[in-house]
């Protein structure tokens, strides 16, 4: 990766600053963007070497800023890692207000296709590169209390197979990675929510999403840069429009407590 120049939205915290410092580490030039200022500010100090802007992917505005960084500080774009995210609501369909709903796909989904409508003739004009989107296995299941969530799920596999197709010829790979529970601050906020929309105690909710595996075990974030990492490698050199997963192989996200 000493010759790469790596693009990764959200990745300031989470899984996304665990997939920015695996590519750092293996020498790679990094810039991020992050809709928050303070966790900016932690990743640069932790990574000097590596660049950054503060945007929300969900407005054009600040995805075109993203890019005018990127431009003054980079001299080429090889791959671009679609990573930002927020979890929406958890509610019965009912329940969800639609301006959560708006908020969810605009960020996961919307979010994804503006960075990639930008990004692409920089991959073009590199010779080719690969476009890396966080799907989850949510993308692939139906997942109850989580309406918002999943369509932006599916949907960005959905982009993904169409993308791979529109830019193969040009030497452009496309995958996605789908995430089962991830550890971390993010899922035991989604747990806490659905355990109080349900009615139940944290821990129960929790023995639920761990029995939707056959593992039986929640994915650590270093696993998830690993696989993310391997696909932007030449190794997966003929590995496009695939959706890989790392979820301990989900059975059902139907998450019932019966």
């Amino acid at each position: 990766m000493t010759k790469k120049t790596i693009l990764i939205s959200g990745a300031a915290s989470g899984i996304g600053r665990n997939i920015a410092e695996a590519f750092i580490a293996e020498g790679a030039q990094v810039h991020i963007c992050d809709a928050s200022a303070g966790a900016i500010a932690e990743f640069l100090e932790a990574n000097p070497n590596a660049t950054a802007t503060l945007a929300d992917v969900s407005k054009t505005g600040d995805v075109d800023k993203v890019f005018a960084d990127f431009d003054e500080k980079h001299d080429q774009l090889n791959i671009l890692i679609n990573n930002a995210g927020i979890s929406g609501p958890s509610a019965a369909v009912e329940d969800v207000a639609t301006d959560a709903w708006d908020q969810c796909l605009a960020v996961n989904l919307s979010g994804a296709f503006y960075m990639t409508n930008r990004a692409v003739p920089l991959l073009k004009q590199a010779g080719g590169g690969s476009i890396i989107n966080m799907s989850s296995s949510a993308g692939l299941f139906g997942t109850p209390m989580r309406s918002p969530y999943a369509a932006s799920k599916w949907g960005l596999i959905g982009l993904t197979k169409t993308w791979a197709m529109e830019l193969g010829p040009h030497n452009i790979r496309v995958n996605a990675v789908c995430p089962g529970c991830v550890s971390g601050p993010r899922i035991d906020g989604v747990i806490e929510r659905d355990a109080e929309e349900r009615g139940v105690s944290p821990q129960e909710i929790r023995d639920v999403y761990q029995r939707q595996s056959s593992m039986r075990t929640f994915v650590s974030p270093e696993e998830i840069a690993d696989t993310v990492l391997f696909l932007a490698s030449e190794k997966a050199g003929k590995v496009s429009g695939q959706a890989m997963s790392v979820d301990g192989h989900t059975e059902t996200l139907a998450n019932w407590l019966d």
